[in-house]
């Protein structure tokens, strides 16, 4: 910081009578800071700004260099061969033309039947019909004696055995009541339930003599538990007219859950 004094000025008028402020007292000098130096006191943001012009127009200089540079020097190019040639064109012949034949006529529909009305006596009784009364002649004969002999061949595999009246469940109870005996505990709480197809061979009393498995449920347990319930069935005899004869039949044991 420069240090100037401040003198008052040399012609200073001094009225009469009066004396000098200054008499008698020394002189006293003051610092004046001095103006700061312009050029000391920029920024780089102004210096930058001064010479903004010089750096753009050489920048500008430089990138038409490079660009001219990259055009000059970069290879030639040179488009692909893609031509083709096109082998003469046939004629197609086209088929005849189908004719559609026309829809056919709506059918007409029946005529509504009515209902005639009639005299009939509701006092009216059916004889029963008996084989004695009415004979079939296109029935097959009831079995011989050596068809008797030949029931063990029967029993070992199904076979169809002729007979007009088919052996009845004789104890529909105690087999409702198997079947909820038998019902594997497992399959049961699970929720799982089937159906199993079961071959009966029943002698000419309606004993079931065996017990075969014809369409699995899907399930060991649930075959298994059909083949015990099927051990306990008791039927009635079948008949082929008027005589008892060994027969084979199939069942279906189903085991559902109760609700």
């Amino acid at each position: 910081m420069n240090l100037r004094a401040s003198p008052r000025p040399a012609c200073e008028a001094i009225a009469p009578g009066r004396t000098r402020p200054d008499q008698g007292r020394k002189m006293v000098t003051r610092a004046i800071p001095a103006q700061p130096d312009e050029e000391a006191v920029k920024t780089a943001n102004d210096r930058f700004k001064q010479s903004y012009r010089a750096l753009f127009f050489f920048s500008l200089i430089l990138a038409t260099a490079a660009h001219y540079a990259v055009l000059d020097f970069w290879p030639e190019m040179v488009a692909e061969d893609v031509s083709f040639t096109a082998s003469e064109l046939q004629a197609i012949e086209l088929p005849p033309t189908v004719e559609i034949p026309e829809a056919p006529k709506a059918v007409a529909r029946p005529a509504t039947p009515i209902i005639a009305p009639g005299n009939i006596d509701e006092e009216i009784t059916i004889a029963p019909t008996t084989f004695k009364d009415n004979p079939v002649s296109e029935l097959p004969p009831p079995p011989t004696l050596q068809d008797m002999k030949n029931d063990r061949a029967l029993e070992d595999a199904p076979a169809f055995t002729p007979f007009t009246v088919k052996p009845d469940i004789k104890n529909r109870e105690e087999v409702q009541r198997a079947l909820q005996r038998e019902y594997p505990p497992l399959l049961r709480d699970a929720g799982i339930g089937g159906t199993v197809l079961i071959w009966f061979f029943i002698d000419e009393d309606g004993h079931v003599v065996r017990t075969l498995v014809q369409e699995s449920s899907g399930y060991e347990g649930l075959d298994n538990a059909a083949l015990k319930v099927a051990g306990i069935i008791q039927f009635t005899p079948a008949l082929n007219r008027d005589k008892r004869v060994p027969v084979w039949i199939s069942l279906p044991v189903t085991f559902t859950l109760e609700r």
